[in-house]
């Protein structure tokens, strides 16, 4: 059986330097998959290579069963991949209703485009309630939503999340973390979860595994890294 993503031996330079070295993982469909380490083990850097924003050498990452190395980033989104950048990346001079329908640019059906941003909105009531406001209004929490939901707009299949705690209140990253668990089990939603709050990422997540300075040191079902001795002791507190 065929696995949505799967990376096999990534390797990823920014210039000389290596950033993460023969990296192999994989994600099922309707599976939420967490990407754990430190600042600098090079999660964002698998996240982006798979997006098509960065350049690696050979043909390690498929989708679908389909090599996807050397498409551009607008026809990995056609196939169903978005990502959400820890920056956010949200157009500030466009309304929340303008960003959420640039998500939907590759989109020809109009029907479906106005159900999925009803569905948006009904998730999400602060952004019905500020549609028609200039996001760089937005609170950082408002922000979040809206780059959540603009990717949803794409209708995905995986959704890359790149460090979507950064920078959030506490309650408002229990409600982005509450919507990453509804979005596998209602949508059949693959995720790729990239995260600094390993409480939160091996919660939510059925599967993780580890990079320590772009290596790949563990992985496996999160209900058994959160008991891994290593695990706790470098991210979980002890």
């Amino acid at each position: 059986m065929t696995s949505l993503l799967t990376v096999r031996d990534l390797d990823v330079y920014y210039g000389g330097l290596q950033a993460v070295r023969a990296l192999s993982l994989r994600v099922e469909e309707g599976q939420s998959v967490t990407l754990l380490g430190a600042n600098g083990a090079g999660k964002t850097s698998v996240i982006r290579a798979i997006a098509g924003l960065l350049r690696v050498p050979g043909d390690g990452i498929a989708f679908d069963g389909r090599p996807i190395d050397r498409l551009r980033p607008d026809r990995r989104v056609s196939l169903g991949i978005a990502t959400v950048a820890e920056d956010r990346e949200l157009f500030p001079s466009l309304t929340v209703a303008e960003n959420l329908y640039m998500g939907a640019y590759r989109r020809r059906d109009h029907q479906l485009i106005r159900r999925e941003l009803d569905w948006i909105y009904g998730m999400f009531p602060a952004l019905a309630a500020k549609r028609r406001d200039r996001c760089a209004s937005l609170s950082g929490g408002e922000g979040q939503m809206l780059a959540i939901g603009r990717a949803l707009m794409s209708g995905p299949r995986l959704l890359l999340l790149d460090e979507p705690s950064h920078g959030l209140a506490p309650l408002v990253v229990g409600q982005i973390f509450d919507l990453v668990a509804r979005l596998t089990k209602e949508r059949n939603l693959a995720i790729l979860l990239v995260e600094q709050n390993a409480h939160l990422a091996l919660a939510v997540a059925s599967y993780g595994y580890v990079l320590e300075a772009g290596v790949l040191s563990l992985e496996g079902p999160t209900t058994e890294l959160v008991r891994d001795p290593r695990v706790r002791q470098l991210y979980l507190g002890g």
